[in-house]
């Protein structure tokens, strides 16, 4: 079966926007563009033309940064434009469902329920430091089922999905849903990205994104990788003129030679913190479990998860705290080796004033 055939009907010939042609050295009266310059423009490409429909060098910069080609590449704001993307062209409101496993990324479960989608969580244990069991995550699925999310590492457990089960879960379900690997987090962990697998599986979307390993978070920079049957899909869903002009050129510019090599620095240091941080937690009898992570957080269970956060709030340390199944958990990010002291003098406080 096509991949095609996955999506929703109303989408399987939609095409995309035709905008305005658009062609250097000429009088361009055909988009109902301003003619003349912003006072604060000041960017390569003027801000009163719109920027291409879909910015063709940005796509091969980025298709080249994650070792595919370039049609196999589409330029969302953010992995979360990506994930509504996937919902609305797959998923019938109403009529289909979407498994992912928990805890994981709540905007999943948002975008199913704004799509209409059924939500089927598959919980992982935290005595098994929330592994991602094949099995238990193809019994979930049925013949609506038409994406199944893995987050690796997972957001917010730090778990790492191993390429093989990722693999397992691609050739049994075959070609009946769409397999969505979100990596957001990839670039810290000892893991390779499963984005060579494009080529073999039609049904195998990776989501990658410039917010944390690039630190262009504010940029709202993603990519979707996938057959170009599901590109082209995609494309014609998302909205013109997506991505802005200040965005193009400031993450074009990032990815040159110097400023990934800076990236990788600044991921390696990182690393190298989020063991420091893991290392002086584990000193405080207060902390009863503190997860693996492949990402750039830890998420610990703690005695009392309200009172530590009141208690770094109070010393302009924010934390994370989720609750529900998560309870007596909180999330930590790994900051700068500053704001990581800050953090440590914030929680030998703490063991004082408990003590």
């Amino acid at each position: 079966m096509s991949v095609r055939a996955l999506a929703r009907s109303q989408v399987r010939g939609l095409a995309p926007y035709k905008a305005a042609i658009q062609v250097a050295d000429t009088v361009r009266l055909n988009a109902n563009e301003a003619p003349w310059r912003n006072a604060g423009d000041e960017f390569r490409r003027p801000l009163n033309r719109y920027p291409e429909i879909r910015p063709a060098r940005l796509r091969k910069l980025l298709a080249a940064h994650y070792g595919t080609d370039a049609g196999n590449l589409l330029v969302t704001r953010g992995s979360s434009e990506a994930i509504d993307l996937l919902m609305r062209v797959f998923c019938e409101s109403g009529c289909d469902n979407v498994v992912t496993t928990t805890p994981t990324f709540s905007m999943y479960e948002h975008y199913a329920v704004v799509q209409g989608a059924e939500l089927r969580k598959v919980a992982s244990d935290p005595g098994q430091d929330f592994v991602v069991d094949a099995d238990r995550v193809l019994a979930a699925c049925d013949d609506s089922t038409k994406l199944i999310i893995l987050c690796t590492p997972n957001n917010p457990t730090g778990t790492l999905v191993p390429g093989d089960v990722i693999r397992e879960v691609l050739e049994r379900r075959g070609d009946r849903s769409i397999i969505v690997v979100d990596e957001a987090y990839i670039e810290f962990a000892d893991a390779p990205s499963v984005v060579d697998l494009v080529g073999r599986f039609d049904n195998l979307v990776v989501l990658r994104t410039l917010s944390k390993a690039l630190a262009f978070a504010g940029a709202r920079c993603g990519s979707v990788i996938a057959s170009d049957s599901v590109i082209d899909m995609l494309d014609a869903v998302q909205a013109p003129y997506a991505i802005a002009t200040p965005v193009i050129e400031c993450v074009e510019d990032a990815l040159d030679a110097e400023g990934l090599a800076a990236a990788a620095a600044f991921v390696a240091e990182t690393i190298r913190e989020r063991e420091r941080v893991r290392a002086a937690l584990a000193r405080h009898d207060w902390v009863q479990t503190i997860w693996p992570s492949a990402a750039n957080f830890l998420l610990v269970r703690v005695a009392d998860a309200p009172g530590l956060m009141a208690h770094c709030e109070a010393r302009q340390v924010l934390l994370r705290h989720f609750g529900g199944e998560l309870e007596q958990c909180v999330r930590i990010t790994i900051g700068s080796p500053a704001e990581n002291d800050s953090l440590l003098a914030a929680l030998a406080d703490l063991e004082v004033s408990d003590g």
